[in-house]
């Protein structure tokens, strides 16, 4: 899985187990095989929501889907098997990019691979789905570029913020099992202040510490004065590494802690010979009417690409029993 192109963090075995252990998904893990070779691989995650059975390939199938033929091959193993299982849908959201930069700007450019991927899927009857469940559009930096390169080309307010951070007393340190506690607290009070729903501390505490043994997962704790004032957690894998959660404390906001969190986290990714760091997370609509807009403004600072992935897909089935499961899909969407 690790040296297929697409190979993401949510298709690993350890992604699969917590997903089995917090959420009732049963993983099942498949490979393709061209002349003795595996070309593509799948993790599927099956569940029944309520009456409904469902089937999820998260960030998947990953595999070379400029190779057509491979691809088409993959989907038709999947659809078979959502239909002899009965499922109601087969949703997957692989790591395919349909397009660069900011819409309508000049920086806007389509990506052929993604544009043929969109026609496979039509054509064999996937639906794009009303139901996204990973985020569709993120901002990624290039990490083959040397420090001097990566930092110059932020924005100079980001640029300045670091500074702040370095000059004002803060003190960054690796988080170990051990903080996990901690790094729930500090994590609780986002979710306060920011309005966001977070889940119980096991939950969280489940993924951490088995993606941390795994060494899939890294974080990074900021301080001042020997208190916890801001911490990022990083997953890892393949070619790419995610920035997946950020926290910060109410007070010693102003030393700016976050912006030095993640210069030393993408620093951090590059000298682990990682090609690209991913903020995961992007608006869908480039405007101060989408909820992520705030969250954006911090990231855009870095200066990543705007990459827009294809979205999930959805292969229906059973027409009626999709139809019911979309009047239901508030209730069952957080189960996903």
């Amino acid at each position: 899985m690790r040296e297929l192109p697409g190979a993401h963090v949510l298709q690993t075995w350890e992604w699969g187990e917590f997903k089995r252990e917090t959420s009732r998904w049963a993983p099942l893990r498949l490979a393709f095989e061209r002349r003795g070779r595996v070309v593509a691989m799948a993790s599927v995650l099956t569940r029944r929501l309520g009456p409904l059975k469902v089937m999820y390939v998260s960030k998947g199938p990953a595999l070379d889907y400029a190779d057509t033929e491979l691809a088409a091959q993959a989907l038709g193993k999947l659809e078979a098997r959502a239909k002899n299982l009965g499922v109601v849908w087969l949703k997957i959201d692989p790591d395919v990019v349909a397009a660069t930069g900011m819409p309508g700007s000049a920086d806007d450019h389509s990506d052929g691979a993604g544009r043929a991927v969109n026609r496979l899927l039509r054509g064999r009857g996937w639906r794009f789905s009303d139901a996204q469940v990973q985020f569709r559009n993120t901002l990624t930096i290039d990490l083959n570029r040397s420090e001097d390169e990566i930092l110059a080309a932020m924005s100079g307010n980001t640029r300045r913020k670091i500074r702040v951070a370095s000059k004002k007393g803060v003190f960054m340190r690796p988080a170990s099992i051990e903080d996990l506690p901690l790094l729930y607290r500090l994590y609780q009070i986002t979710g306060e202040r920011d309005k966001f729903l977070i889940r119980p501390f096991e939950y969280y505490r489940g993924a951490w510490e088995a993606f941390m043994r795994a060494r899939l997962a890294q974080a990074f704790i900021a301080e001042y004065e020997g208190k916890a004032i801001a911490h990022v957690i990083l997953f890892h894998f393949g070619r790419k590494c995610w920035y997946f959660y950020g926290a910060s404390a109410n007070e010693e906001r102003a030393r700016m802690p976050n912006y030095l969190l993640q210069w030393e986290a993408i620093k951090w990714a590059k000298a682990q010979g990682y090609a690209s760091y991913d903020m995961w997370g992007a608006p869908d609509n480039f405007d101060a009417s989408d909820g992520l807009w705030g969250v954006y403004q911090f990231k855009r600072g870095f200066r990543g690409q705007v990459t827009r992935h294809i979205g999930a897909w959805d292969f229906v089935s059973h027409p009626t029993l999709y139809y019911i499961y979309q009047q239901a899909a508030p209730k069952f969407l957080s189960a996903i």
